[in-house]
């Protein structure tokens, strides 16, 4: 259902499942003893409509008896330790048949119902992704702020990346004022704000964002022999060309020609490695969109792509810390904890910001970015006994060393089941990772210890009031 999303293999889901539960507290319970950090979950939307719709999930609203069967699940699941409720409407997700994922399909009466039962339960909150455009529309605005009234808790979108191109900046603005127009309703909404320049690594195999691009949508969702075959024809090439070109320069995106070639499959290709598209089309003297696809096809659609980067500058880095250190409508997040594991680079946005903007650039000093990174969203969250060092409190710690703490480089690894890849990057400066008290990290090196917890709403979360 969101394998494609997540960038998880399917063939590493069929091999590594254990279906020893059944249901959300089960679920909670098979993690127990096998976690080596803290980890608290939210009751997804598209695994309740899945639930109770079945197949009619995908492609139908949902009916007032089957949004009730709803409700009651998500209360039974935070019951039973979910940290609160967690949706999209984002039209860059879609499953691996390129239809639209079950939440997508719900009516803002199933998103206010959902969310109204979340504020029957102690420390819980809600979690949105509009749309994958540069802005919000009223609609979208009225619905974050409406989901956030009904629960009486916080809302969280993800997620908001920093540039200093006017158009992006404008969008920010607009983004923005969702928690202008819920605090005039009487709610909460806020941003996870990336603490640094987006990265990713984007792949004509998975798809996922690619598809959000006119005339690639056309092509994308086709079975891998048939979608090889449509990217190799010169007419196909030739609309996706035009098609891209309607799209204002700045959209990141939609500048194939400043795409780099991160990784190839096959040997004969690894001569392009490192090297950007338009750079490789001026050698053969061809289009950027040809040279562009004739690696990928060449390479079975494995070929990683990394996008020009936006937000390296100077003004955009000023704005980033500007936003973390100052702006109540935002917090610090989108790292998403490893997922989109074939694509996002953005789990190593913390040491990434400790490197760049603390220590290179001495925007802000260590201890306040420690501080917006570890007790700002606990508090936010309203976590029990975590993001503090203080006496009674669980001894949740990281030793770094502030003249060497920073990311690692970025690359694939094949060590997921059924020998399925991610991406994966080990820190430098980190000398311990210490969980309830017990290093999971000593040395840099990873001790196999398993002394996590799984956190459950109301246990080991407290109500924090909007």
């Amino acid at each position: 259902m969101l394998a494609r999303v997540e960038g998880m293999p399917v063939e590493s889901l069929e091999a590594g499942r254990d279906l020893m539960w059944d249901g959300f507290g089960s679920w909670l319970d098979r993690l127990e003893g096998n976690l080596a950090v803290n980890a608290g979950f939210m009751v997804g939307h598209s695994a309740l409509r899945r639930v109770v719709m079945g197949e009619d999930a995908v492609g139908h609203e949902a009916t007032p008896a089957q949004i009730a069967a709803m409700v009651a699940l998500l209360h039974r699941s935070i019951e039973e330790g979910g940290m609160g409720f967690s949706s999209t409407a984002s039209n860059s997700h879609s499953d691996h048949q390129g239809n639209p994922v079950p939440s997508r399909w719900a009516t803002r009466d199933e998103f206010i119902a959902l969310s109204a039962a979340i504020g029957q339960h102690a420390g819980t909150s809600l979690e949105f992704i509009a749309s994958a455009s540069g802005t919000f529309t009223e609609d979208e605005m009225n619905l974050m702020a409406d989901m956030s009234v009904a629960a009486q808790r916080s809302l969280n979108w993800n997620v908001m990346v920093v540039s200093s191109d006017p158009t992006a900046a404008a969008g920010r603005e607009n983004k923005l004022s969702a928690s202008d127009v819920a605090s005039a309703k009487g709610g909460r909404v806020v941003g996870l704000c990336l603490p640094e320049p987006m990265r990713m690594r984007l792949c004509f195999a998975s798809g996922f964002v690619l598809d959000i691009l006119p005339g690639v949508s056309d092509v994308i969702h086709l079975p891998l022999p048939e979608r090889k075959a449509a990217l190799a024809d010169p007419a196909v090439r030739a609309s996706i060309a035009a098609a891209l070109a309607q799209l204002p320069p700045q959209h990141s995106l939609a500048a194939i020609a400043d795409y780099r070639i991160i990784d190839v499959s096959k040997d004969e290709l690894q001569q392009y490695v490192g090297r950007v598209v338009a750079d490789i089309a001026l050698e053969k003297g061809v289009a950027p969109i040809d040279a562009l696809l004739d690696i990928v096809v060449a390479d079975d659609l494995k070929t990683g792509l990394e996008p020009r980067f936006i937000g390296t500058d100077d003004e955009s880095w000023e704005e980033r810390v500007r936003l973390l250190e100052s702006d109540p409508r935002v917090i610090a997040g989108g790292s998403d904890a490893g997922a989109h594991l074939d694509m996002m680079k953005t789990f190593a946005c913390h040491t990434g910001f400790f490197a760049e903007a603390v220590r290179n650039r001495q925007l802000m000093s260590l201890e306040r970015a420690v501080q917006l990174f570890t007790d700002a969203p606990a508090r936010f969250y309203g976590v029990r006994d975590r993001g503090q060092v203080a006496e009674g409190w669980f001894a949740d710690l990281v030793i770094l060393d502030p003249d060497t703490v920073g990311p690692g480089v970025v690359a694939p690894r094949q060590d997921l089941p059924a020998n399925g890849w991610r991406l994966y990057s080990e820190a430098t400066g980190i000398d311990a990772t210490i969980v309830n008290g017990v290093a999971i990290v000593r040395d840099g090196k990873v001790t196999g210890d398993t002394p996590g917890t799984t956190l459950r709403s109301g246990r080991d979360t407290n109500t924090v009031a909007i």
